[in-house]
Formats: C-alpha cells, sequence, structure tokens
C-alpha cells in the first residue's frame, strides 16, 4: 500500500508539473513592442532597407532581455542571432511606360492607376516588349488530376496572358477545386508559374475584389514596389518577364474593344471546356530599367535548447518584415508601418520566448523564428525550410502568427487556412479549455492557407498552422468582429494606414498567447508526434521522413 501511495504521489506530481497553468502574458509589453515595431522610425521594416538593420537589432535585443539563446547560423562553433537569407532584390528604375493598342488605337496606362507591375523576377535587366499578343486564358490552370486544362495546347511564346483570378469553383461554390475553399491553383503565385512553364512573356491577371480577398489599393502597394525572391540557378523558369495586374474596368473595356465579353468568358472559363481566346488587333508594350541586385536579409532566430532531446524542434514563427517605404496614400503618409501586419506577430514571438525562457528546460528545443521577407512571397520562411537550422525531418511543428488581433478578447479563434491534423486537434482542445470556440475559417476561397509562412514548412510535411484571432468579441460578438474585419482590410492592410492605435487593449493576445504556449509546451514535453489527416496533401511528405523520427 505505501509503495502505491508513494507511487501515485510520483505520478501527481508528475502530473501537475506538466499541467501546469500557462504564465501570464503582459498586454502593456505586447502594446509596447508593437508600437515600437510600428514607428516611423522603423520606416515599415523593409528588407535590406535601414527599417530592417534596426528592426533586427531591436528584436535581438528583446530576445536577449528575455533570456533566450541565439539559435541562427553557426559561426566559429557558435550561434549567431540570425540566419543569413540571400535574396533576389529588383526595382523598375523611373516610371515604366505601359500600353495597349486596340486596332491600331494606343492607350498608355499608369502604373498604380489601371495596372500594376511588378519588377521582373527572371534576371531581366531591361524589359523592352512591342506588341505582345493578348490571349484570354480563363484560370490559367492546368490539372491533370482533375481534367482540368485552360490551354488545350495552346502556344504563349511571346504573348501575354490575361487571367482571372482564384478557382474556377468560386462564384459557385461547386466543382472540381473543393467548392470555395481556394486550391493552390486559384493563387496568383501559381498563375505566375504556371505561365512561365508555357513560356508566355508576361501575365496580367483580373482583380476583382471578391476572389482576391482584397481591394486594388492592397494590389498595388504590394506590386510596384522593390521585389524579392530567393536565389534561384534558373529564375525564368519560375517568372514570366512581366508579371503584372489589372483592374477589371481595363479589362472589360479592352475584351469589348476585341469584341468579346468578360462575363460571358468568364461563365466559359468556369468549365473544362473552355478554350483561350486570343484578342484579334490587340497588343500590349512595355518599356523599362529593372536595377537587379543580390542583397543579403536576415531570419532572427531566439532558441530554447531541449534537455533531453535538443535536436528535436517545436517552433513558434512569426514575420517582421512588411512593405517600408511606398506609394504615398491620400494623407501622403508613404510609411507602411505594419502595426497589425505584423508588429504583433513579432511582439508575440518575443513574448512567448520570454516564457519558455523562463520555465523548466523543456526536453525538446524550441525555436522562435522571426523571418524576413513574408511580404515578398514567404521568402524567409521558404530559405529557412530550404535550408533549415535544424533537422526537418526532427522539427515536430510549426506554430505560425500573421496579424494578431490587437482590438480585444474574443470567444473564439480559428486558423488560416482549413487544412486538417492532429496538431489543430490539439490546439482546439487547449482553446477549449481555455473558453475559445473553434471558427472554421470564415473566407477558405481567401487562401489564406497559402498566404502565411507556416505553408513553407507544410510543403515538406511538417506539421503546421497559422493562428488566428476570433471574430465573436466579448464586447460587439460577432457583428462586432466582422466589421472590424472589414474595415481594417478595406482601410489599413498593406496601406500606410496600418498604425499602432492607443485603444488597441491587447487583451485578447494576452489571453490568446496562453493557449500558443500550452499547444507548444505539451509538445516540447512528449514524444508526440503529430500527423496530418490521412486525405492531407502533404502526409506522403512527411511520412518520407518517418525514419528519422524513429
Amino acid at each position: 500500500m505505501k509503495r502505491l501511495l508513494a507511487t501515485a504521489i510520483v505520478l501527481s506530481i508528475s502530473s501537475i508539473a506538466f499541467s501546469a497553468p500557462a504564465p501570464t502574458f503582459s498586454a502593456k509589453r505586447l502594446s509596447d513592442e508593437d508600437k515600437t515595431l510600428s514607428s516611423d522610425a522603423f520606416e515599415g521594416r523593409g528588407p535590406a532597407t535601414a527599417g530592417e538593420t534596426k528592426t533586427v537589432a531591436y528584436v535581438i535585443e528583446q530576445m536577449k532581455a528575455a533570456g533566450l539563446q541565439p539559435g541562427g547560423d553557426l559561426k566559429s562553433g557558435k550561434r549567431a542571432w540570425t540566419q543569413a537569407v540571400p535574396l533576389a532584390r529588383a526595382e523598375i528604375v523611373g516610371t515604366p511606360k505601359l500600353s495597349l493598342n486596340v486596332g491600331g488605337k494606343s492607350q498608355s496606362l499608369t502604373q498604380g492607376n489601371e495596372i500594376s507591375v511588378r519588377a521582373a523576377l527572371d534576371g531581366s535587366k531591361s524589359v523592352a516588349i512591342a506588341n505582345a499578343p493578348l490571349v484570354f486564358v480563363g484560370y490559367g490552370v492546368k490539372a491533370p488530376e482533375r481534367n482540368w486544362d485552360d490551354f488545350k495546347g495552346i502556344d504563349l511564346h511571346g504573348k501575354m496572358a490575361i487571367v482571372l483570378i482564384n478557382d474556377p469553383d468560386f462564384e459557385t461554390g461547386v466543382g472540381d477545386f473543393g467548392g470555395k475553399a481556394m486550391t493552390y491553383y486559384g493563387r496568383w503565385t501559381y498563375k505566375y508559374e504556371e505561365a512561365a512553364r508555357r513560356g508566355a512573356a508576361g501575365v496580367l491577371i483580373v482583380h476583382e475584389t471578391a476572389p482576391a480577398s482584397y481591394g486594388w489599393a492592397t494590389v498595388k502597394n504590394s506590386n510596384t514596389n522593390t521585389m524579392f525572391d530567393i536565389v534561384r540557378d534558373n529564375p525564368s523558369a519560375t517568372h514570366p518577364k512581366i508579371e503584372a495586374w489589372i483592374q477589371r474596368d481595363l479589362a472589360v473595356s479592352l475584351l469589348k474593344s476585341a469584341g468579346l465579353d468578360f462575363e460571358a468568358l468568364k461563365k466559359q472559363a468556369q468549365t473544362r471546356e473552355f478554350k483561350p481566346v486570343e484578342l484579334k488587333g490587340a497588343t500590349f508594350s512595355a518599356d523599362y530599367a529593372v536595377d537587379q541586385q543580390v542583397i543579403t536579409s536576415q531570419n532572427i532566430v531566439g532558441r530554447v535548447v531541449g534537455s533531453k532531446y535538443p535536436d528535436e524542434t517545436v517552433i513558434y514563427s512569426a514575420h517582421w518584415d512588411h512593405l517600408g517605404v511606398g506609394e504615398p496614400d491620400a494623407k501622403g503618409d508613404k510609411i507602411y508601418n505594419g502595426a497589425v501586419d505584423n508588429a504583433t506577430g513579432t511582439a508575440a514571438l518575443i513574448e512567448l520566448g520570454r516564457a519558455f525562457a523562463h520555465a523548466p528546460k523543456p526536453l525538446r528545443s524550441v525555436i522562435f523564428l522571426n523571418v524576413t521577407a513574408e511580404e515578398k512571397g514567404l521568402l524567409g520562411s521558404e530559405y529557412y525550410a530550404a535550408n533549415p537550422l535544424y533537422p526537418i525531418g526532427k522539427t515536430v511543428a510549426d506554430i505560425n502568427m500573421d496579424a494578431l488581433d490587437p482590438i480585444g478578447p474574443a470567444r473564439n479563434f480559428s486558423q488560416s487556412g482549413s487544412a486538417q491534423s492532429q496538431l489543430l486537434d490539439d490546439l482546439i482542445a487547449d482553446a477549449k479549455a481555455a473558453g475559445l470556440a473553434f471558427a472554421a475559417d470564415p473566407l477558405p476561397e481567401a487562401g489564406h492557407f497559402f498566404r502565411s509562412d507556416h505553408f513553407s514548412f507544410a510543403k515538406r510535411g511538417v506539421p503546421a498552422l497559422s493562428f488566428e484571432s476570433g471574430n465573436d468579441l466579448v464586447n460587439g460578438g460577432i457583428a462586432a468582429g466582422d466589421a472590424a474585419q472589414k474595415e481594417y482590410t478595406a482601410n489599413h492592410y498593406h496601406q500606410p494606414a496600418d498604425e499602432w492605435q492607443a485603444n488597441w487593449t491587447f487583451a485578447g493576445m494576452a489571453h490568446d498567447l496562453g493557449v500558443l504556449y500550452k499547444l507548444g509546451s505539451d509538445l516540447a514535453n512528449s514524444r508526440q508526434w503529430p500527423e496530418w489527416s490521412k486525405d492531407s496533401e502533404f502526409r506522403a511528405t512527411r511520412d518520407a521522413t518517418a525514419v528519422e523520427r524513429k
């Protein structure tokens, strides 16, 4: 009996140790860090700018003060605080000359107004395209597993492809692409990649707010500034020479001038019988120089080394970058501060690091990965996942934080996208215990799963999710939460107005970080390896590294 009692006491103590409540997170500290990071002094935190230098120095200073150890590149046998990320940097020199010609009549286009052209990422130092033929290729999708081909063998060499955004299912909500939920075929990155594979001179994506899930201001601000990419051996295999968006009104008038109806063509493009349509007598021209450089940006890496399994790693991630200094808004403000996107996530990362650094050392290692160039296409996380500091096969999970809600506490939470995994199951259980209900992504058609840094890990098999703050606010309910989200998207997202506000309480973030802490702490103090759902497109990739986890 004494032996049983002693055993019970030990088990009880062990249980208490591992089910101890999460630490308290300071809303004031979160607010102060967000305010600093999004101040004008940090110049919008653009990669390869003075703003990056200030940001990296500040975050390292905060991680040191929080008690973290450096977890970056090995230098002379010691870990640095950063991982060097070489990036191709491209910027249009001066004002690009852009025009359409229909039936012999020329129409000049203004960068940022009717069209938004990205600086060439195919390695070109100049772009000189004269009277390239225009071809409408529907949604620009080649999906053999769905028996879908929008191209039908058309030769796009030397031609400009006009493409619709999102999937063929978007408007109807039913079909071969999963209904409203966006697949990767619907993402703008896929449209460019597929056109490059087919040798197109360029792509003009037709912007429509609903299927894009953001307005023209976001398109303009994201595409008319300096562009970046990871350094590639053959960049033209991924990027056509011209990557651009055009306003819907321009597309409608262009097609009308060529004797075609935009809405009728869109309806045709929603069927697998669609065939590409050449715009007779219509051409596109462009002429501008491109400043091409290779620069080095930095991922910032803090670490708590595991006591028993240091080579197994739980990752918390968030991007530190925003859009830097760009086109002025109506008020003349040129600094894109990124208070929500993503000073919130960076502040959260620092505070989670503080909590782990002051807790008993976990069995597994935990890293706090503050990545660069998310706004340029998830480039910092892509570089880390392709060049991991710690083995991908022994990476337990990635828990990402991007654009958290600083307004106030909510009764629920969500995730970016609809991918299913044991990691999400664990998060739902932890959140329920903390009074948070799970709400599925309300806008699966927006393709949020592909738009944040966890995707770089997911496509390499690592169970990953990106936490989304809830919309059922304690003060005002779902109506208030949805209204706040719509207002932010319309008036602040990727605009200079994304600035710290004195009335933000950060109370919801402080509460939710307790849930994210427990999720990561439980993983770091266990032998659990969460899995993707059996029907997940990422399951096979994860299974291929199973031998590393035995």
